[in-house]
């Protein structure tokens, strides 16, 4: 899962970047013509797996992960002739957006809107890339009637005409101003759109970069969109915290009053956005949390560990992470006969701890 960190100039992307991944990149943008873009793996907070990993003292211990990718480049009227193509190759491949809006006040930063106003940067973006996805529609749009015309209806055939009424109710949703994840799409309109690139139809995480730690974001930014998570963060705060070794760290929290980073917020809900559950294996060599969408089946979940588990795939053993832990182990659990037998057709379920039996 890969997600794109994106700002106005000076909105203090970058330094959410360096919050969430601990990494220490100067501000990027474009320079000398080239797009600056910083790239980072991260571990998703997980306490189920600190508490898996306690239990078995494995060799390994491994967190499900989110690339978060820092892309520079946008700005006011960057959208209305059609982005720039290496912007639009960062842009497109993400599964969503971390969208950084600015709320703090420095003169040694100014802002490129002068004034600071959270709400408007909010819709600048937005109407940015409103601009771009209405333009890939329409000439998407353009040329296909244009084919069908030539071709003639039958000839065309029963896709073409399909993909005309449905671009065409994506024409007319964006002209009304509203991004595409507030339409609501199947999911093979949805699987059939992802060629295209569409950045308002990605869903997204709205950033509030404040100068110190907010409880209520909305004191800043109106959010009335779908597939849209709104939190605050202190960048420069969280930025620093990250750069510290955990004794410095925990002192450096207390005196700030912070439970927990703020960045493990972000990750999470990085995490949620993307209707993404975490099953488990474990064992004595390695205790490990998995991604895989919400709804997946048994052999799907069987296919993120590997190929050839998916392609094998026999039976799952299964039990819930509130169960092994209530009765402490495995035989335990077996006993009580918490451990249960699932086929092809099971949902996996969000905690589920997963042992895979397979033949090739």
């Amino acid at each position: 899962m890969q997600l794109g960190i994106i700002g106005l100039p000076n909105s203090g992307k970058t330094t959410v970047f360096n919050a969430l991944t601990g990494s220490n990149y100067e501000t990027s943008g474009v320079s000398g013509g080239k797009l600056a873009i910083n790239t980072a793996v991260v571990n998703v907070p997980d306490v189920r797996v600190d508490k898996l990993s306690a239990i078995f003292q494995p060799k390994k211990t491994t967190y499900p992960t989110i690339t978060y990718v820092d892309i520079g480049g946008l700005e006011k009227g960057v959208g209305e002739e059609g982005l720039p193509g290496p912007l639009r190759n960062a842009l497109s491949p993400v599964d969503g957006f971390i969208h950084v809006i600015r709320a703090f006040a420095d003169d040694t930063v100014p802002h490129p809107q002068v004034t600071i106003d959270p709400q408007r940067d909010l819709e600048i973006v937005d109407t940015e890339f409103l601009l771009t996805d209405l333009i890939t529609v329409e000439n998407r749009l353009s040329r296909l009637t244009e084919e069908v015309q030539k071709k003639g209806k039958k000839a065309a055939g029963r896709s073409a005409e399909e993909e005309i009424e449905l671009l065409t109710r994506l024409k007319d949703h964006l002209e009304e101003d509203s991004p595409l994840r507030n339409l609501n799409l199947d999911e093979e309109e949805k699987t059939f759109l992802k060629g295209f690139g569409l950045l308002t139809l990605k869903p997204q995480v709205i950033v509030v970069n404040t100068e110190v730690p907010v409880d209520d974001p909305t004191q800043f930014v109106t959010v009335e969109h779908q597939n849209t998570i709104l939190l605050a963060l202190p960048a420069q705060i969280e930025s620093e915290i990250a750069q510290l070794d955990e004794a410095d760290r925990q002192i450096f929290m207390d005196e700030y009053g912070i439970a927990e980073p703020g960045a493990n917020r972000v990750i999470r809900a990085s995490y949620d956005l993307m209707s993404i559950q975490t099953f488990f294996t474990v064992g004595e060599d390695e205790v490990r949390g998995w991604s895989v969408s919400i709804g997946a089946t048994a052999p799907e979940a069987a296919g993120v560990i590997h190929s050839d588990l998916q392609r094998g795939f026999i039976r799952a053993e299964c039990i819930t992470y509130e169960d092994f832990i209530a009765y402490g182990s495995m035989t335990k659990a077996k006993t009580e006969g918490k451990v249960r037998l699932e086929g092809k057709q099971y949902l996996v379920r969000d905690g589920d701890i997963m042992n895979i039996r397979f033949s090739v």
